[in-house]
C-alpha cells in the first residue's frame, strides 16, 4: 500500500493562536485514517490545509503524490470532499445537486446509482429543504463521490445527527472503503473513531498526542476496566479496596463503581462480595474506551 497523505511539520496561525502546531502524519491508501479531539483543537484547520481549503503557514503537504496549493485543479478531481458547514439552495432537488456537480468532472459515476447505494433514491424528486439531518448528509456525501475519487475527506460528518442515523452513517463510511477508497475523518465522537478507524489521530491544542490503532491506544495506555454494581443500603467496602488489581472505589448514590486492572478482576469482585455477604443487583463491566485514552492524555473529558 502506498501513501495517500503526507504531512510534515504543519502549521498555522490565527494572530496569537497556533491553531495547528507542528503536526506532521501520515494517511495510508485504503485505510479509514481519523483526526479526533474536542471542538476547537485544530481537526478542521488541519484538514482544510490538507485539502487545499487553506494555505500553511509551514510546513509540507502531499496528497496523492500533489501539493495541494500548487496543484489544487488536478488534486481536486481525485478528492472528494465533506465540509463540516455546508448547505444548498433550499428547493434545489436532489437530482438537480447531483447533476451540477457532476458536471463538474471529466469523470463522475452513475448519480442514479449511487442515490440509490446511499437510501435516497426515493428522494430523487425532494428539494433539499425537505430533507432531514441524515438525508442532508447523505446527500453531502453522494455529492463528495460523483466524481468517483480516490480519497474521500469527511468533516465531523455525524454532529447533530441522533443515535440512529450516526450508526447508519457509519455503515456509510464502512462501504466507502469497500469500493477501494481511503476515507480521512474528523470527530469528535470517541466512539465513532474507535468503531470506524483503522488509526486514530489524537489532537489536542493544536498537536497530535498520539497516534495508533484505537486498540493500540487503548492497551498502551493500560486504561482501567470498570465494575459497576448497585447495593441497597450501606456497607463496608474496605475488602474490596484491598484486592490485588483494584486501584479505587467510587460510590455514586447506590451504585458503586470498581476501577481496576487484570483479567481476573470481574471475578475477584463478585467472589468479594458473595464472601462479605452483601446483596448486589445489576452488575455489568465497562471495558476502556478512546474516551477513557483522551482522558488520560489530556486530563478532560470530551464535550460535544
Amino acid at each position: 500500500m502506498g501513501i495517500a497523505v503526507e504531512v510534515n511539520d504543519l502549521y498555522k496561525l490565527y494572530r496569537a493562536v497556533r491553531a495547528v502546531d507542528g503536526v506532521s502524519f501520515t494517511v495510508e491508501e485504503g485505510e479509514i485514517f481519523g483526526m479526533v479531539g474536542p471542538n476547537g483543537a485544530g481537526k478542521t484547520t488541519t484538514i482544510e490545509c490538507v485539502e487545499g481549503l487553506r494555505r500553511p503557514d509551514r510546513g509540507t503537504v502531499r496528497v496523492l503524490g500533489l501539493d495541494p496549493q500548487r496543484d489544487g485543479y488536478e488534486l481536486r478531481r481525485r478528492i472528494g470532499v465533506q465540509l463540516q458547514e455546508a448547505s444548498l439552495p433550499p428547493r434545489l432537488k436532489v437530482w438537480e445537486a447531483l447533476d451540477l456537480f457532476s458536471s463538474f468532472y471529466p469523470h463522475r459515476v452513475d448519480g442514479k446509482a449511487l442515490l440509490e447505494q446511499l437510501g435516497l433514491a426515493d428522494k430523487r424528486n425532494a428539494a433539499f429543504e425537505k430533507l432531514s439531518a441524515g438525508q442532508k448528509q447523505r446527500l453531502f456525501i453522494a455529492l463528495a463521490l460523483i466524481n468517483d475519487p480516490e480519497l474521500v475527506f469527511l468533516d465531523e460528518l455525524t454532529t447533530g445527527l441522533d443515535p440512529q442515523a450516526r450508526r447508519a452513517m457509519w455503515d456509510l463510511v464502512r462501504g466507502i472503503r469497500e469500493r477501494g477508497k481511503t476515507v480521512f475523518l474528523t470527530t469528535h465522537f470517541m466512539e465513532e473513531a474507535e468503531r470506524l478507524c483503522d488509526r486514530v489521530a489524537i489532537i489536542d491544542h493544536g498537536k497530535i498526542v498520539a497516534l495508533d490503532t484505537p486498540e493500540n491506544l487503548i492497551r498502551s495506555l493500560g486504561a482501567e476496566q470498570r465494575v459497576v454494581f448497585t447495593v441497597d443500603g450501606q456497607w463496608d467496602d474496605t475488602p474490596l479496596r484491598g484486592m490485588p488489581g483494584v486501584t479505587r472505589v467510587e460510590h455514586i448514590g447506590e451504585r458503586t463503581v470498581v476501577y481496576g486492572r487484570g483479567e481476573g478482576l470481574v471475578g475477584g469482585v463478585v467472589g468479594a462480595l458473595e464472601r462479605m455477604g452483601v446483596r448486589f443487583r445489576d452488575l455489568r463491566t465497562e471495558q476502556p474506551t478512546m474516551e477513557d485514552v483522551f482522558l488520560a492524555l489530556t486530563g478532560r473529558v470530551l464535550r460535544e
